[in-house]
Order: C-alpha cells, then structure tokens, then sequence
C-alpha cells in the first residue's frame, strides 16, 4: 500500500466515523452573524488553522477547496459568496464526498440563507484537479499537502496555480517542523497521513510556492501544533512541529526575486518628514511600515535611521509591495 493509499483508507474510516481531534488541533470555529455550523461539521474538521479570510473573498469570487473534511470551510466560504457554485470542493474519498454533503443538509436547516447548492462537490485528485485553467479567485487546503512527499507537493502546487487566475490566492494552513526527522519517522505513512512526519521547514515550503511562480508569499500565523516525544514515536529527541496559515498570490514574479512577508517592519526615526529610497518605498517619520524580507534587507544596507523588527510570522496586509 503506498503513502496515498493509506491517507485515503484513513479519512475514508474517519468520514465513516467522526474522529475529534483525528490528526490536528481543535481551531476555534467562525463566529459571524447568522452562521451556525453543524456539531458534525466541527467533529471533522481536520485541519490545523484555517483558510477562510474575509480579506480574499470580495467581489463574489469563485473558490476551489480541496480536501472537504466535513464541509467546515466551504461553508464558511459559502458564507461569503452565496451564489450557485460559488464554491467547489474537491476530494478523491468518495465517503468524505457523502459525509459532507449530508452534513450540507444538517446546514441547511441550521441556516436560512444556505443552500447546498452553493457548493459543487467533486470526485478528484489534488495532483490532477478535474478543474479549468485559471478559473478559480481563490483556492484553498488545510492540513493536506503535508502529507505529501516533495515530489507530489510539487504537483499539488502547481495544479493549485494553473487552476487560479492572476492575481488570485492560494490559501493553506499546515503543519511544519524545522527540526530534522529520522527515516523511520519519514518513511511512517499512519505518521505522514496523520499530518505529523510529512512537516517541513517553512523555507522550503515557500520555496516549493515560489518555485511554482507565486510572487507574493504572505505568513499570516504560526503556532505550536505537537510534539513528538521519544516516549510515543520512534524519535531519540523531543520534535517540536508548528502549523502555519500562509497565502501565496499569484502575482507576476518580481526581477529581484519573490516578496515574502513574514511580519516584519520597519521604522524611520531620522531628523526629516520622511525617507524615500526611491524604488517605491516611503517611510513616514516614526510610523511603522510592514515590509517584505526583501525590502527589509534592502532598507537596512542603507545606513539611515531604520529600526527593523524581527519577524513575527504574523502579517495581515498592508505592506510596502
């Protein structure tokens, strides 16, 4: 049985049978007016942040999500868009497919202003999305492409910017780990399927987006998820693994290389107004500024009376680029 198998006998066990808490961390649920989600919904939901942000669904946008759990986000999406099809979830478990669209039905008599209708529920892989090119304003997974070994995340990502417009985004929340793994955690498929051993560093995760062509990589959180401890897993050390909650942007990739915001900012405290370095950036006297990695560099080789923060892995908009 290969890795992908056993992933997928594992979820099809858990849409058979709830299973709270199955592989990630209990996340608060939406609380927005009129939106009530299903106790079953919660009971599945499997992922280990969330992807759903009011900022990136404006002007009616049409979302992907892949890997449908128990339907939580995508009707946390529907929430938003309210249209026939505004929203489409992909899974290749045919039981996750039937459990989330009964759940649909639970919602529906828990909210007047949804119908199931606004979600399409489709039989697919991630690795070959049944989707159209450059069709989808959002897409978005949690707690999913960890699982997948490098080669395969690399296709998962891919499909996920061929089917996204310019300047659409690419959503995800998953686990990370910047301690190294033995093999026999490595090669552990229950382990990998349960979003523990597939964690890698976040460097290399973004490297994998930007590698796709995402120009824009923004870290919105990142917080503890578990600890694999020598007592429970086959490890001779304590391995701390996070989750992080990240969007890349499909915007054109800058000359200079990819924008990568990871919460840092900067502050000009100089004698004058302002500080321009004139290649787009002004910095207002002693008003903080969210600048990429990139620009943060950039501003401190020049010397001038700059304070930079340390990244907060926190970032929520509003930055030089």
């Amino acid at each position: 049985m290969s890795y992908l198998e056993a992933t997928n006998d594992l979820y099809k066990q858990a849409a058979l049978t709830p299973d709270v808490g199955l592989c990630c961390t209990t996340n608060p649920v939406w609380q927005l007016p009129g939106l009530s989600i299903p106790t079953i919904m919660q009971e599945m939901n499997y992922g280990c942040g969330s992807t759903v942000s009011a900022s990136d669904l404006v002007n009616n946008p049409k979302v992907l999500y892949v890997g449908v759990g128990g339907g939580m986000e995508l009707l946390q999406f529907a929430y938003f868009s309210r249209q026939i099809g505004g929203v489409t979830g992909v899974d290749v478990v045919d039981e996750m497919l039937s459990a989330s669209e009964k759940n649909f039905k639970i919602a529906e008599k828990e909210n007047p202003w949804f119908k199931s209708e606004f979600v399409n529920l489709v039989k697919g892989d991630a690795l070959n999305l049944p989707i159209e090119t450059e069709s989808m304003d959002v897409a978005a997974q949690n707690c999913l492409f960890n699982i997948f070994k490098l080669e395969d995340l690399k296709k998962a990502v891919a499909e996920m910017y061929r089917v996204l417009k310019p300047h659409g985004r690419l959503v995800m929340s998953d686990p990370v780990c910047e301690q190294p793994m033995n093999e026999t955690l490595r090669n552990d498929d229950r382990l990998r399927a349960l979003c523990l051993s597939g964690s890698i560093p976040i460097k290399d995760y973004v490297k994998v987006l930007t590698d796709a062509g995402f120009g824009t990589i923004e870290i919105r959180a990142r917080k503890s998820y578990r600890i694999l401890s020598p007592n429970h897993y086959p490890t001779d050390e304590l391995i701390h693994i996070e989750s992080i909650e990240i969007a890349a942007i499909k915007d054109p990739m800058p000359e200079d290389g990819p924008c990568i915001f990871t919460g840092k900012t900067a502050i000009y405290y100089g004698s004058e107004p302002y500080l321009d370095d004139k290649k787009g950036h002004v910095l207002i006297q002693n008003q903080p500024l969210a600048v990429c990695d990139k620009t943060a560099a950039a501003l401190a080789g020049l010397q001038e009376q700059i304070h930079i923060s340390e990244s907060t892995w926190h970032y929520d908009g509003g930055g030089c680029c």
